[in-house]
């Protein structure tokens, strides 16, 4: 076997490094191995991308279409409310919550206001002090008068005392007269000083009652410097602070009258206004309904308590007044009221039902629904129906007082589609 020359440590030749080999190669190890490949294919990849692209597009345009779609034009209703009694109204009439017995409190003397006790919305008592006024002349004056009793009594104490010893002397010098021991001039005398006597005793007790009637009158003076509540009931207006100068009615136009306002809540009445040509149809009595703007869902029963033999020749009206049946703590004076005339007998319902147009119900697969409009879109909505009355049908469920509704909503109306509300001619 022949042996390599450059087996022994010794570097080839560059000559020899540099040649090319001219051997064959064996090409078919060179291959990929492509079953490690794991990842997607380039055509799937593709397809894959174009699916995400249409999904885009088809989101895309369907909220396009739903937020761009022009909107309905609807005709739309409000929720109304209704009672169980409206059919057997004879008569509705308007008014007003007026508190029967109420009263302007002011003080009966001028002064300063030094104190006030209370405000709007208390409760007070009758006689209860409301409000001080300043009183320290008159409570001089006080101590005047009652200076001058104390004096006129003394004076009085006097007077009986010398009357006393007048008494004394004419019955001593009388019964000497009868045992002929003076004469006839000194028991005239004693006599005369007698009468004298009585006659100052009974000018010292009228100075006495002159003096307790001065004392007197300073005593109202200075009570009439507290100003008390008339009746029991609840303060409604403050109209005077402390520090102003109050006055009796119509003593003075530069200072405060009526320190506070207060009312009877207990004599709180609606009146209402009836036309002349009805005033037939209401008699003393007579049950009515009563609803509060401020309450619409709340019914109150009442009774037609006072008709004012009356009329009012401008508006060719007569007052009624009608009482409340329950006393509410909610019901305030001045409180705007409609007033619902019934037929004798006949008894208010103490809640109110929600209505809506009849128009306004419609059947979709078998439900009955009406269409609320919130947030400028069609909102189907299942309801519960009850009786229908006067172009009204009841509702009992699904709507809420205040809200609008569809008036015939058409036949291709979709839940969610966008609505306007056609405009109001003129």
């Amino acid at each position: 076997m022949t042996k390599s020359r450059y087996n022994h440590g010794v570097v080839p030749p560059a000559s020899d490094l540099q040649r090319p080999s001219t051997d064959p190669v064996d090409l078919s190890a060179l291959r990929i191995d492509r079953s490690r490949d794991r990842g997607p294919r380039p055509g799937s990849r593709r397809s894959l991308a174009w699916g995400l692209a249409g999904l885009v597009l088809v989101v895309g345009g369907w909220t396009w279409y739903a937020l761009s779609a022009s909107p309905v034009v609807v005709d739309v209703a409000g929720v109304t409310t209704i009672s169980g009694t409206g059919a057997a109204a004879v008569l509705h009439a308007s008014g007003y919550v007026v508190a029967q017995r109420q009263a302007n409190v002011a003080s009966k003397a001028t002064g300063r206001l030094v104190a006030l006790y209370v405000g709007p919305g208390d409760r007070v008592k009758n006689g209860q002090i409301l409000a001080k006024i300043e009183s320290a002349d008159v409570t001089a004056r006080l101590h005047q008068a009652q200076a001058n009793e104390a004096a006129a009594r003394a004076a009085l104490a006097q007077a009986r005392a010398a009357a006393d010893e007048a008494t004394l002397d004419y019955e001593r010098k009388r019964g000497l007269l009868d045992a002929q021991l003076v004469s006839q001039a000194d028991f005239d005398v004693s006599s005369a000083r007698h009468a004298t006597a009585q006659a100052g005793v009974a000018s010292a007790q009228a100075v006495v009652a002159a003096a307790e009637a001065a004392v007197r009158a300073a005593a109202v003076e200075l009570d009439n410097t507290v100003i008390r509540a008339p009746f029991d009931g609840t303060v409604l207006t403050k109209n005077a602070d402390v520090g102003e100068i109050v006055a009796p009615f119509g003593s003075s136009t530069t200072a405060r009258a009526a320190v506070v306002r207060i009312a009877d809540m207990a004599s709180l009445m609606v009146e209402a206004d009836v036309s002349e040509r009805y005033l037939d149809q209401v008699t003393i009595g007579l049950p009515c309904e009563i609803t509060l703007d401020a309450y619409p869902q709340q019914r109150y029963h009442g009774v037609v308590e006072t008709i004012v033999p009356t009329a009012d020749r401008a508006k060719a009206t007569v007052l009624t007044k009608i009482r409340f049946a329950d006393r509410d703590p909610r019901v305030l004076p001045e409180m705007s009221a409609k007033v619902a005339f019934l037929s004798s007998g006949e008894a208010p319902a103490q809640t109110a039902r929600l209505a809506v147009p009849d128009q306004a119900v419609v059947s979709r697969n078998d439900r009955r629904v009406v269409y609320v409009v919130r947030n400028d879109r069609a909102v189907e909505t299942a309801v519960t129906t009850g009786a229908t009355a006067n172009g009204l049908t009841e509702v009992r469920d699904g709507v809420g007082p205040g809200e609008r509704v569809i008036v015939n909503p058409p036949d291709d109306l979709q839940d969610g589609a966008p609505v306007a509300a056609r405009a109001t001619p003129g």
